[in-house]
């Protein structure tokens, strides 16, 4: 199968590398020379534009940051639209709209191809090792026929139910771990400001119930202060409000969501919109003059697994075949 690869920023740039450090034939197009540039060497294929890497692909993988880019590189005058031949798949992983990943999908239908939205979750270090998770939302054979690309992508792929089901879980899950972040900062201020040592309450959250992936990662780069997970406050700002967007679709009245879009809004207010998402810590600095560091914290995260071939993974009373 020939493969197009279209974003190459924090996320795709690194999803690019795993399909050719795994030998798929990759025809890329990027933005940036320098995101551009490694690929080549490791062997991708360039085109000039969209509808270029979509007539010399099977199958075309999109990773933008935003529902309005997505739109624009489907859509556009050298989009993916205006190249996609019968038979040809469309495989959304950005981050984005399921009402939007559907209506794009039924633009594809209509040109005789077949789309997925596999959005990725486990963070930019997961996806540089080949070992993030990967919801995939489509008919069951068209995720069957990607599922060998999702498993070389990731180390777990769970087909969610139809085009769109894969874009409300993964909103879902940035919700949530944005609701996590958030709390570490108020907690690691708290135990700051009550005198306690940081690198003992670290290591006391992560052995007990509060611990989760988020402490166990972006914790420790905000104890280090270099606070980069490379993922900004724009981008988490997007992730909450189309999280808040469906459940005013379905009419639940959120409490805690309301808040946390004030709060990014605010961050992005204070230190711009590409700041790192976990500096949201510094509003608290800010407010109470503490200085929430601690030594031996790492700078950056590194996945330490080693790369494994990937599988399906089945939910709770669905079976495996």
């Amino acid at each position: 199968m020939r493969i197009g690869f279209i974003g190459l920023g924090n996320v795709g740039g690194k999803l690019a590398s795993s399909l050719r450090r795994n030998d798929w034939r990759v025809c890329i197009y990027g933005l940036s020379a320098e995101a551009v540039a490694p690929l080549v060497a490791a062997g991708a294929t360039t085109a000039a534009n969209p509808a270029a890497v979509t007539e010399n692909s099977d199958l075309v993988i999109t990773c933008l940051p935003s529902p309005t880019i997505s739109a624009a590189v489907m859509e556009g005058p050298e989009g993916i639209l205006t190249a996609l031949a019968p038979g040809k798949l469309w495989a959304e992983m950005s981050t984005t709209d399921a009402d939007e990943v559907q209506r794009l999908a039924a633009l594809v239908a209509a040109k005789g191809g077949a789309a997925v939205d596999c959005p990725v979750s486990g963070g930019c270090h997961r996806a540089a090792t080949g070992n993030i998770s990967i919801f995939a939302g489509a008919e069951r054979p068209v995720f069957e026929s990607v599922l060998p690309v999702l498993t070389t992508l990731g180390r777990l792929g769970l087909h969610n139910g139809p085009v769109g089901s894969a874009s409300i879980l993964k909103v879902v899950t940035n919700y949530l771990a944005t609701a996590n972040l958030v709390t570490l900062c108020e907690a690691l201020t708290t135990i700051k400001g009550a005198g306690l040592d940081l690198n003992t309450a670290f290591e006391a959250i992560r052995i007990c119930s509060g611990t989760s992936f988020v402490h166990e990662t972006e914790s420790q780069i905000i104890l280090n202060g270099s606070r980069d997970i490379s993922f900004t406050m724009d981008l988490v700002a997007k992730d909450i409000g189309l999280f808040q967007a469906i459940a005013d679709r379905a009419q639940v009245p959120l409490e805690i969501s309301p808040r946390l879009i004030e709060i990014f809004d605010d961050g992005i207010a204070r230190f711009g919109a590409r700041a790192f998402s976990p500096r949201i810590v510094e509003r608290l600095e800010a407010a109470t003059g503490l200085d929430v560091r601690a030594p031996g914290f790492p700078a950056e995260i590194f996945d330490d697994e080693p790369e494994a071939p990937g599988a399906e993974v089945w939910a709770p009373g669905h079976g495996d075949p």
